[in-house]
C-alpha cells in the first residue's frame, strides 16, 4: 500500500503540470503577443494576463506540483522518480489531441510509445 501511495506523489507532480500547462494553452488562444509593440504595451499584456483568474489558478497548480515533487523527493531516489515526468509529454499529446484538436500522427505515437515502454524499463530498477 505504501507503495501506491508514495508513488502518487509523482503522479500529482505530473498531472497538476499538465493541467497548468493545458490551461495556460487554453487561455492563450485568446490573446496575442503580435499586437503589442512597445515595452510598455508587453509589461501591459503580460500584467493582463496576471490578473486572469485561469491563469492564476494554472500558477497554482504549477506551485502544487512543485510541492508534490518535493515530497516524492523524499520517498524515492530521483533518478528512479524523474523518469515518471516523462508521463507528462504522453498526457499532454493525448489533452492536445481531445482538448484543442491537434493532430496525432504516427511519428507522435511512437514516440510516446517509446516513453512509455522506457518508463517501464526504468520502474523495473526499484
Amino acid at each position: 500500500m505504501r507503495f501506491f501511495i508514495n508513488h502518487f506523489y509523482i503522479l500529482l507532480t505530473v498531472t497538476f503540470a499538465v493541467a497548468s500547462q493545458v490551461i495556460i494553452k487554453w487561455q492563450m488562444q485568446y490573446y496575442s503577443f503580435e499586437n503589442y509593440s512597445t515595452i510598455l504595451e508587453k509589461f501591459y499584456f503580460a500584467s493582463k494576463l496576471l490578473i486572469n483568474p485561469y491563469i492564476l489558478l494554472s500558477i497554482f497548480l504549477t506551485l502544487l506540483s512543485g510541492l508534490s515533487w518535493m515530497i516524492a523527493m523524499t520517498k524515492f531516489d530521483i533518478s528512479y522518480a524523474y523518469p515518471y515526468t516523462s508521463l507528462g509529454f504522453v498526457l499532454i499529446l493525448v489533452c492536445s489531441y481531445y482538448f484543442f484538436g491537434e493532430t496525432l500522427s504516427i511519428y507522435k505515437i511512437i514516440g510516446v510509445s517509446c516513453i512509455v515502454l522506457g518508463i517501464l524499463i526504468l520502474s523495473r530498477d526499484l
